[in-house]
């Protein structure tokens, strides 16, 4: 089943991340960041090569001190991934892991200090073909600011960022992205949607600090998912307090649930009542479980009754529908009868088999 998005994308200039494209017609990517001492080349080289088994596209890495540059430079060497660094006040950190192969620096130009030093970094990142991201946090607002406007406001986040974005105009930088993340929804919303308008380049959207895993995810799907369908939004990190793998895998549910991308499985399942014929919970629990490593689209629709289950399986590639006795789909046509004790192995089989035929084709 192929599905269209009705969503009109903002125009924007495409930048490149490594050898990820970020703006213009590319696909939102979707990023995650490291949580593990960077120093710890091992720890952040597994987390990272977890991210990438997930589908993250890129990855970012704090790099708080010279001795972390030093270690990013290591875990650089053993990913394939683009790398971001995160990088605050220290111009000489940012030069070094530029020499170290980094894809993206993380910086904001106000906070670097004299111009000159800032005018060094910018022409360092310009002749090894390195974008910035501009990260304005509701957080971290300048003290005038904070004053001001007496809070984090819309207007305040958007000013902060028009100040760094007002340096990298007069060094003729253009090559950056920008993010105006705030806690609560209605603010970040509001101060995406005025930028949007004000700049060309790359929009970076994130609900910053949403909360646990789910908590998190609903604010940053409610956040995140009013500016995507208006078209604002060129990559994406979903912040949760859970494992960063989990970041990935939110990113890109909102992303299918809007047709803006397709990866892995997208499972339709049903809230379960008295009318089913199986464990429909259970069953779609250990799906998940199982089928974490697919990372191509597939619709795999798991019904238990009778009800809704034809119909939904007939729009699925794969669909289960619960009876007497349960009635496996493929592409949306009967094919096979199944029974309780073995709906798990069955589907996997079979959701297996058909991206294997798929693959064939191609």
């Amino acid at each position: 089943m192929q599905h269209v998005s009705p969503i009109v994308r903002r125009k924007s200039r495409q930048i490149m991340v490594g050898n990820v494209p970020v703006g213009g017609d590319a696909p939102i990517t979707v990023q995650s960041m490291t949580n593990t001492e960077t120093t710890d080349v091992a720890a952040t080289v597994g987390q990272i090569r977890a991210l990438e088994q997930a589908g993250a596209d890129i990855v970012r890495v704090s790099v708080p001190s010279m001795e972390a540059a030093e270690a990013f430079g290591k875990i650089r060497a053993q990913v394939q991934v683009p790398l971001i660094s995160d990088i605050h006040f220290d111009h000489r950190i940012a030069l070094r892991v530029l020499e170290l192969g980094v894809d993206c620096l993380r910086i904001n130009p106000g906070n670097i200090g004299k111009e000159d030093r800032v005018r060094c970094l910018v022409d360092a990142a310009r002749d090894r073909g390195v974008p910035i991201r501009i990260g304005v946090n509701a957080g971290s607002l300048e003290k005038d600011l904070q004053k001001k406007y007496g809070e984090p406001t819309p207007e305040a986040l958007v000013e902060s960022a028009l100040r760094h974005i007002d340096i990298l105009d007069r060094l003729d930088f253009q090559e950056y992205k920008v993010s105006l993340k705030a806690s609560d929804v209605f603010m970040t919303v509001a101060a995406y949607r005025q930028l949007a308008g004000q700049i060309e380049q790359p929009l970076h959207l994130g609900i910053t600090e949403a909360g646990g895993l789910r908590s998190g995810t609903v604010k940053s799907a409610i956040g995140l998912g009013m500016l995507l369908a208006e078209g604002i939004g060129d990559t994406l990190r979903v912040s949760l307090a859970a494992d960063p793998v989990q970041e990935i895998k939110v990113g890109f549910d909102i992303l299918k649930s809007l047709h803006l991308r397709s990866k892995g499985i997208n499972l339709i399942a049903c809230p379960s009542c008295s009318r089913q014929n199986f464990d429909v919970i259970a069953t779609v629990n250990a799906l998940e479980e199982r089928l974490e490593d697919i990372l191509e689209p597939l619709d795999v629709a798991v019904i238990g009754c009778v009800v809704n289950g034809p119909g939904e399986a007939r729009e699925a590639d794969v669909g289960l529908t619960g009876g007497q006795p349960n009635l496996i789909y493929l592409d949306g046509k009967p094919d096979h009868k199944v029974e309780n004790d073995a709906l798990v192995d069955e589907l996997e089989k079979n959701i297996r088999a058909a991206i294997a035929q798929r693959a064939d084709k191609q």
